[in-house]
């Protein structure tokens, strides 16, 4: 017999086992193991080309083949990143170990929604979905903020120890996703499609086109995704700015519970929005994007309590709006093409990041 409340505890732990880890401040292990900065950024730019070109088919391949058996996967294509970079000995191994990681973001982006949603779905309680999207953030961004701080024991016990770590709790998160129920919310049962080996190909196409002609009905799905894509990108910049900026203006040992205090933010924002949910979603934008460009004005002060500050309060803006964007949108996709539908997303986000983290670079060292 299906149980939604086990089914939900397995995928909190995945998150959590996904997103704790010893080696989240990975280019300070680069800058550790010699790499300039300019190596470190070609390995960024594969890590983020690999996401962009890979985002949508992965989430094809979890409506076709099933989003449990694509969330195993992730956690081996993320093994084989850590695998590659203890053995690495130089940037192409670095590059490829970061491939490794960026399909498994690609392969988990999607299916996990889309596995939550339809289980809750068939216990007939998707009206919890917002529920749990506020506490799938509170898992990323607490695990991200711990990891934050153990970036100082990775760098004393050595990144081949570090990544060791990962592949043990990589193991254990793939023995809680086998024991997973894979559930289909559409017409059909997902393990009993295509029987035979050529029918495959079809239906990867057919999910793909059935995907882009939804995405032409329902115009509002794509400014839904846009808006929340926008404000998360403009987010994750001025983090990843104030990382860099608060180094000089703080003593080190600060600097590690100054980038918790932020994440903390999006906890605050991810459970601030569920008090709200007869709020428009014109006004839901308004107001986060108000928060995230209160952010960047913070960061320009050069006060460093005044720029954590803003960082908080933009990652407030960012979970909050994040939150209620993937509830609508999940009430407005077919099952049939869920995960793939979710990872175009992704692929939004993707993109905008690529449009304005030149222009954000600018804006944060010139303005």
């Amino acid at each position: 017999m299906f149980k939604i409340k086990k089914q939900l505890s397995k995928l909190y732990l995945s998150s959590v086992l996904g997103n704790l880890s010893l080696t989240g401040a990975w280019v300070a292990i680069l800058a550790a193991r010699g790499y300039s900065l300019v190596e470190i950024g070609i390995a960024e730019t594969v890590f983020h080309m690999t996401s962009l070109i890979f985002e949508i088919p992965s989430g094809i391949l979890a409506d076709v083949f099933g989003r449990k058996k694509m969330l195993i996967v992730s956690s081996i294509m993320r093994m084989a990143g850590n695998i590659v970079m203890i053995l690495s000995n130089g940037l192409p191994m670095v590059c490829l170990s970061l491939a490794f990681h960026a399909l498994s973001y690609n392969f988990a982006s999607g299916s996990d929604e889309a596995l939550a949603y339809d289980s809750l779905k068939i216990a007939q309680m998707e009206s919890r979905f917002e529920k749990y999207c506020s506490n799938q953030l509170i898992i990323y961004r607490l695990c991200g903020g711990i990891s934050t701080l153990c970036a100082g024991f990775a760098l004393f016990i050595g990144h081949r120890i570090a990544y060791g770590t990962d592949l043990i709790t990589g193991a254990v998160q793939i023995l809680i996703l086998a024991s997973l129920c894979e559930v289909y919310a559409g017409n059909e049962n997902i393990e009993k499609r295509h029987r035979n080996f050529a029918e495959i190909g079809s239906e990867l196409i057919a999910c793909f086109k059935e995907s882009i002609s939804f995405l032409k009905k329902a115009r509002s799905a794509v400014g839904f995704m846009l808006c929340n894509s926008f404000v998360g990108a403009v987010d994750i910049l001025l983090l990843f700015f104030l990382q860099a900026k608060l180094q000089g203006k703080l003593p080190q040992v600060w600097l590690g519970f100054a980038l918790l205090f932020m994440e903390m933010g999006g906890i605050v924002g991810s459970k601030l929005i569920l008090q709200f949910p007869k709020l428009k979603y014109r006004n839901v934008f308004v107001v986060t994007a108000l928060l995230v460009f209160a952010g960047v004005l913070a960061e320009h002060s050069s006060i460093w309590p005044v720029m954590t500050l803003g960082g908080f309060l933009a990652a407030v803006g960012d979970d909050a709006i994040q939150v209620r964007t993937n509830a609508i949108l999940q009430d407005m996709f077919p099952s049939e093409q869920r995960a793939t539908l979710t990872s175009a997303e992704s692929f939004s986000f993707s993109v905008i990041m690529i449009i304005l983290s030149p222009l954000a670079g600018i804006v944060f060292t010139y303005w």
